[in-house]
């Protein structure tokens, strides 16, 4: 698919729910033992073995989609595929457009073995710094920052960008920005801490209210926080019925205590399920559930309500 015959946002998710993936960073490095430097999987686009892992990796995630019955959205390992983190990983620009444009390869990849009759690709984008600190940013600097990333996911054929773990409204927008130049359908997830605010202090409600008045996205979503810390954030307001996406962590802690600790906290299954049972019916709109931080295939089964493919 090109930018010239891009689907309508309205058929992009439509028909249903879509599984995605879970927290594919903290199970590469807690469950499989691989070296992820920057907490960035994307450099595992380089060599074959890193894409059979990867390949593997998702292949799980099918596997609920076609036992729920349900869609599948594949999204692309590149939270952390943007110039900062390139740099800072020793990267220059040629690899990193690379590794941008390796990422929907191997997706396309996923989404043509699956089983799965409904498949998706939506192409990752994380924040400039980090995803638990509120970004210091302007929306025209973010649009400029991100667009190459977005640009790239447009041309090689990914269905959407889905921006996750945003800390505030700004950096969001200039996605959206983005997004739009490039003619794609984007969803923005912002993280919420333990009181269901944004990193910057923000109410979901007034993030996502202030990006509706100036660059509304297709969908919104969360992630990066437990469901009970998404349950303090809601109020009732009609904001609450653009939610569409939700990628869960598998612990109760802050993020603090999380990037504090030095052994994985994968929570409770059964206590993340029923948290997120218990705000389902607040939330009218979400179709797209995964997890983030500490989930892995046996959270997102457990979600889903079928057997964890492992």
């Amino acid at each position: 698919m090109t930018t010239e015959d891009t689907m309508p946002a309205s058929d992009v998710l439509d028909g249903g729910g879509w599984v995605t993936d879970g927290g594919l960073e903290t199970d590469l490095v807690f469950h499989h033992g691989i070296d992820l430097p920057e907490f960035a999987s994307f450099p595992l686009l380089h060599d074959e073995r890193g894409i059979g892992l990867l390949r593997s990796y998702y292949g799980e995630y099918s596997s609920i989609a076609a036992a729920a019955g349900v869609g599948l959205l594949v999204e692309t390992p590149t939270w952390r595929a943007n110039p900062d983190w390139a740099t800072t990983l020793g990267l220059g620009p040629a690899e990193l457009d690379r590794a941008n444009r390796a990422a929907v390869a191997l997706a396309h990849e996923v989404a043509g073995a699956s089983p799965v009759e409904r498949t998706r690709i939506s192409g990752v984008v994380g924040p400039r710094g980090d995803g638990y600190v509120a970004a210091r940013t302007e929306v025209d600097e973010a649009a400029d920052y991100h667009a190459p990333q977005v640009s790239v996911f447009a041309a090689e054929g990914a269905d959407l960008v889905h921006a996750m773990t945003m800390t505030g409204p700004a950096e969001a927008a200039g996605v959206v920005r983005a997004a739009r130049a490039a003619r794609i359908p984007v969803a923005i997830s912002f993280t919420v801490e333990t009181d269901g605010r944004l990193p910057d202090g923000r109410t979901l409600s007034e993030a996502i209210d202030t990006l509706e008045s100036t660059d509304p996205a297709d969908w919104y979503g969360v992630n990066c926080a437990h469901p009970s810390h998404l349950a303090a954030g809601l109020d009732g307001g009609s904001w609450q019925e653009k939610v569409s996406f939700l990628r869960p962590n598998a612990s109760t802690l802050s993020h603090a205590e999380l990037d504090a600790m030095e052994v994985l906290d994968d929570g409770d299954p059964a206590l993340l399920t029923g948290a997120t049972d218990a705000i389902r019916s607040q939330l009218p709109a979400l179709r797209v559930v995964g997890g983030c931080c500490g989930t892995d295939s046996r959270h997102v089964a457990a979600l889903w309500g079928v057997p964890a493919p492992r």
